[in-house]
C-alpha cells in the first residue's frame, strides 16, 4: 500500500501549522540550530573575596536523567489529530494506539468493511486474520516532512462488547528505508491516527455519495401543478422541498428557452431571460407554448416545507397573468419527465 500524503494531504495531515514549510529539516527541527548542543559543561560558582554566601532552590533543577530526544531527533511538527468525521464518534488514545467509539451498532460493520476494501484496493498483504481482528503486512507512506520512506505494520480489531462499538488500530512493527527499528511513542500515535484518518475519511466519502445518489432520486419524482400560496394567489406548486427544487430549477429551466443571469438562495429569487423556442419544440414537447414575451423575469420561490411554491413576475416586477402561469406549471412538468425518461 503506498499511501502517498499528498494525496490525502487535507484528511490526513489537516493539523499540520502554516508555519512548518519546506523539507523535512525545517518541519523537523527549529531552523537547523544545534548550537544548543555546543554549550560548555557547568563550572562550580566561584564567591568574589569579601562576599557573604546566598543560595535559594527556586531555580533549582534536579540532577537526574531526563529521557527525550535532542538536536535532529527532535520532531517539532504539531501532533496528529483525529478528524471528527463520523457523527457523534469520538476518540480514544492509549499506549498502543487509538480507538474510535461508534455511537450506532450498524456503523461498525460498515467501518469494518470500508477498512477491508480499502486493504484489498491497495495490495496490502495481511500476515493473520479474525473475526474481528487483521494484522496487516508492511503499509508504506510517503511525505515530505519524513527523510526516509515509512513502513508500518498494523493490528486493526473491532468489537461490540458490552453495547460499546469500537474501532481500533495499533501500529505494531516500524521501519525506514527498509530497515526495522524500535516504534517510538510520537510515531506509534501519529501513524495510527493517519490510518484512522484514512479509514474515516474514506467512509465520509462514502456517506456523502450516497447521500448524493438519494437526492437526486428524490429530484426526479416532482409533480407540478397549480396552486395558491398562503395570501390566495395564484401560484405554481413543486411537490418538493426547497432545497431539492432549487438545485433542480436551473437545469430545468435552461431547457426551455430560460437563460439564468442571476440567482440568490437567501432570498429564493432567480432571474432569468426568455426567448421563447421556436414551434418545433412545442410540438416535441406534446404541449402549447409559454405565454411569455422575450423578456427578463424573476422566478420566487417559497419554502412550504415539503412544496415549494413558483411565482414569476416581469421586468418591472409585477406579476404576470394567471393564464400566462397556467401555461408554465405543464410545461415544467413535461420538462421533469422528459428529463427523467
Amino acid at each position: 500500500m503506498n499511501c502517498n500524503y499528498r494525496l490525502v494531504l487535507t484528511t490526513i495531515m489537516v493539523a499540520s501549522l502554516a508555519a512548518c514549510s519546506g523539507g523535512a529539516d525545517r518541519r523537523r527541527q527549529a531552523n537547523q540550530d544545534f548550537t544548543y548542543l555546543e554549550t560548555k559543561p557547568l563550572e562550580s560558582w566561584t564567591l568574589p573575596a569579601g562576599a557573604e554566601p546566598f543560595s535559594t532552590d527556586d531555580y533549582a533543577i534536579q540532577n537526574k536523567a531526563y529521557q527525550g530526544e535532542i538536536g535532529s531527533g527532535v520532531d517539532i511538527r504539531p501532533p496528529q489529530q483525529v478528524l471528527e468525521l463520523i457523527p457523534g464518534a469520538r476518540s480514544v488514545k492509549d499506549a498502543d494506539g487509538v480507538t474510535l467509539l461508534l455511537p450506532r451498532a450498524e456503523e461498525l460493520p460498515k467501518v469494518w468493511l470500508l477498512m477491508q476494501g480499502i486493504i484489498a484496493e491497495q495490495n496490502v498483504g495481511i500476515r493473520n486474520q479474525a473475526a474481528n481482528s487483521i494484522e496487516t503486512d508492511w503499509v508504506t507512506w510517503t511525505h515530505e516532512d519524513e527523510e526516509t520512506e515509512i513502513g508500518n505494520r498494523y493490528l486493526i480489531e473491532k468489537s461490540s462488547e458490552s453495547n460499546r462499538y469500537s474501532f481500533k488500530v495499533s501500529l505494531i512493527d516500524w521501519r525506514e528505508d527498509g530497515i526495522e527499528k524500535p516504534v517510538s511513542d510520537v510515531n506509534k500515535e501519529r501513524y495510527s491516527i493517519a490510518m484512522l484518518n484514512l479509514v474515516t475519511a474514506k467512509y465520509d466519502q462514502q456517506v456523502r455519495d450516497e447521500a448524493r445518489l438519494r437526492a437526486q432520486e428524490l429530484v426526479k419524482q416532482i409533480p407540478i401543478s397549480m396552486g395558491k400560496d398562503r395570501s390566495g394567489l395564484p401560484v405554481i406548486i413543486a411537490r418538493a422541498a426547497y432545497d431539492v427544487f432549487w438545485e433542480r430549477l436551473p437545469s430545468l429551466v435552461e431547457d426551455l428557452g430560460f437563460t439564468v443571469e442571476g440567482r440568490n438562495r437567501s432570498q429564493g429569487v432567480v432571474e432569468v431571460k426568455f426567448r421563447s423556442p421556436d414551434d418545433a419544440f412545442w410540438t416535441e414537447l406534446g404541449t402549447k407554448p409559454i405565454m411569455l414575451d422575450d423578456s427578463t423575469y424573476k422566478l420566487q420561490l417559497g419554502d412550504l416545507g415539503n412544496r415549494t411554491s413558483i411565482n414569476v413576475t416581469d421586468s418591472n416586477g409585477k406579476p404576470i397573468t394567471e393564464e400566462a402561469l397556467n401555461t408554465i406549471a405543464p410545461v415544467f412538468a413535461l420538462a421533469i419527465e422528459r428529463a427523467n425518461n
